[in-house]
């Protein structure tokens, strides 16, 4: 058995996330277009995908990392191009390994980084439309940065959330910048991992405050439930830009090698 590793990039603009389960059960999400190809590819019926982070819906990826296993022979080249030939444009495989079968994309995954894009132009782009979220007033950069200053760190991020059931709501933000310039704004936000929403909660949070209609002393107030966050951001400046694991993944063996 194999066990493969790829890198993803995806536009989610028209997805229901990486995957959508429970009640609102959907065939349409990134997952399921790509085991739909990977079941034709290998004559498997059963291929079981692991993913780095679960992007919500509406959520892009600059490099989603995933692996599965699989008793195929095909040349990692060949998987690459199979995938790339029958899977939908918007969702594109960047890169292809055969990895250690230990290698597992969710559980060795150590730090998780998301950014979000915005245009700060006068006029929104109409290419950029599905991709960055516009702000038609530019939010103040300092007072961001001064807030974000307060999620520094482990936190309980419970209430900058919508879990509903996990074992532990502590996650440790590692850094947070904001960039911008004549025409963009970005917040780039990396955490150990992320809950439910969470990254999009924290960014509207640091918008709101950007413009002024939320104080800097509110972030220490919804961590101690004296304050609601704000809406989640609009998802579609939203991309998982990187995955970093303990070690890089070395290469096991090529079939032509063993």
């Amino acid at each position: 058995m194999r066990n493969i590793k790829l890198t993803i990039e995806y536009d989610g603009s028209r997805y229901q996330g990486w995957t959508r389960l429970g009640k609102n059960e959907s065939s349409n999400t990134i997952f399921n277009k790509i085991q739909e190809v990977l079941r034709k590819m290998t004559g498997e019926f059963v291929v079981d995908l692991y993913c780095g982070c679960r992007t919500e819906v509406g959520v892009h990826a600059y490099a989603q990392i995933v692996n599965f296993k699989t008793e195929s022979t095909m040349d990692v080249q060949d998987i690459k191009h199979y995938l790339n030939r029958y899977l939908p444009m918007d969702i594109a495989i960047t890169d292809v390994e055969e990895v250690d079968d230990r290698f597992h994309a969710q559980l060795n995954a150590r730090y998780k980084t998301y950014v979000y894009r915005m245009t700060i132009s006068d006029v929104p782009s109409v290419f950029d439309r599905k991709t960055t979220y516009h702000c038609y007033k530019i939010p103040d950069k300092k007072r961001m940065q001064q807030a974000a200053l307060h999620l520094i760190g482990k936190h309980d991020f419970k209430n900058f959330s919508t879990v509903k059931k996990t074992k532990s709501t502590v996650r440790e933000v590692t850094n947070i910048e904001i960039y911008d310039d004549i025409e963009e704004m970005q917040i780039t936000l990396r955490a150990d991992d992320f809950l439910h929403n969470m990254a999009r909660i924290i960014i509207g949070t640091l918008l709101d405050i950007g413009f002024g209609t939320r104080s800097l002393d509110d972030i220490d107030a919804i961590f101690d439930g004296t304050a609601d966050a704000s809406a989640p951001c609009d998802p579609k400046g939203l991309y998982l830009q990187d995955i970093e694991y303990a070690a890089p993944v070395g290469n096991a063996p090529t079939m032509g090698e063993i």
